[in-house]
């Protein structure tokens, strides 16, 4: 289970407040976090944590937002509740009873495939938070983080699924339509994954511009830049086999000591 001692007293700390069911998880600023947040009053939000006191918690801090809360502490219970409701933000633990955390990704991915997801998780290697995203999931949030940060992170996850989605976006004959997901170049229709989607959306949204792997790594994966991993320069491989054919101008190129860019120049 992602999930460590509870505490039964507040305590004070250099971070903020620590609140009980939640200490091992949750650092909460003493500062007006409130403030800085712009509400989706009555955003529907599903949390599914089987550690109950933190999942709890959380529920009573988003519906002090004015979110329409529901908890749910199995995988099962997640999907049953996500057919049934139409949800504007998934919340998900990985380590769940029965169906994990991925499963549960892979099948609201099928069904609901705009639909935000944060995964909160105690696993801290990369390999496993970069798996959560190619599943699907939106973002990652490693166990303990601060409450000022869930709800950034909550605030744009939300914000991104109800802005209304641009028209399709062009770079020469390369055309992406974020709100029906599809991609064409010329009359040829380019199948993509999810990952490589967002990827290419990124590209296409900097186009011109010349992006370095750790600025990818951060915006496209929301992951800190790893050395260790070579994840942009695969999915980079994954985009140019499928985007740039033989005999067709080369538009993703590579940007040398520095990244990738996409341009029609």
């Amino acid at each position: 289970m992602d999930k460590g001692n509870l505490e039964s007293e507040p305590t004070q700390s250099d971070s903020g407040v620590s609140h009980p069911g939640s200490t091992s998880h949750v650092r909460v600023s003493q500062s007006e976090y409130s403030d800085q947040l712009a509400v989706q009053a009555g955003a529907k939000i599903l949390v599914v944590d089987d550690d109950v006191a933190l999942a709890r918690f959380l529920q009573r801090e988003l519906k002090k937002m004015d979110f329409d809360v529901q908890v749910e502490h199995d995988g099962e219970a997640a999907i049953n509740d996500l057919e049934e409701v139409c949800r504007d933000l998934l919340i998900l633990d990985l380590n769940l009873p029965g169906m994990d955390g991925i499963a549960v990704i892979k099948q609201t991915r099928i069904r609901q495939p705009r639909l935000p997801i944060l995964v909160l998780t105690a696993r801290n290697r990369t390999e496993d938070m970069v798996l959560a995203l190619e599943r699907g999931a939106d973002d990652c949030l490693i166990k303990p983080f601060s409450l000022l940060e869930f709800m950034a992170r909550v605030r744009s996850l939300l914000r991104r699924n109800m802005e209304p989605a641009l028209p399709h976006k062009s770079v020469g004959n390369l055309r992406i339509n974020r709100k029906e997901h599809w991609v064409m170049r010329g009359e040829r229709r380019i199948d993509l994954t999810l990952r490589e989607f967002a990827l290419l959306e990124y590209l296409m949204n900097n186009a011109g511009k010349a992006l370095s792997r750790a600025t990818l790594m951060r915006d496209v994966w929301n992951l800190p830049f790893d050395s260790t991993t070579n994840i942009v320069d695969v999915y980079m491989k994954y985009l140019r086999d499928k985007i740039d054919r033989e005999g067709e101008a080369k538009l993703i190129r590579t940007v040398r000591r520095i990244g990738y860019v996409l341009s029609d120049e």
